[in-house]
């Protein structure tokens, strides 16, 4: 396996663990967990698809190195989630 590829379903999979807090948090035993495991699922999906766009995008622009390009990878993926969560 690439080492591209590898970082990409590492990064993916990190940003994906940091940002379903938000969502276990919400879960209340008492109502029905059918949606939030739908959007769990969804949440991951989108996580690995961002993770490879982005990282695919910095490698073909070639700025920085592999690992510079995951840590602004994971910051972005992260960020996202974070700010759009309503308070």
């Amino acid at each position: 396996m690439r080492d591209i590829t590898k970082a990409q379903l590492t990064i993916g999979l990190l940003a994906f663990f940091a940002t379903v807090w938000a969502i276990v948090k919400q879960i209340n035993l008492s109502d029905n967990i059918t949606p939030y495991l739908l959007m769990i699922a969804l949440q991951f999906g989108v996580m690995i698809l961002l993770s490879f766009i982005i990282l695919s995008l910095l490698e073909w622009i070639n700025i920085f190195d592999l690992k510079t390009n995951s840590i602004l990878t994971l910051i972005t993926l992260i960020t996202i989630p974070i700010l759009s969560i309503s308070i």
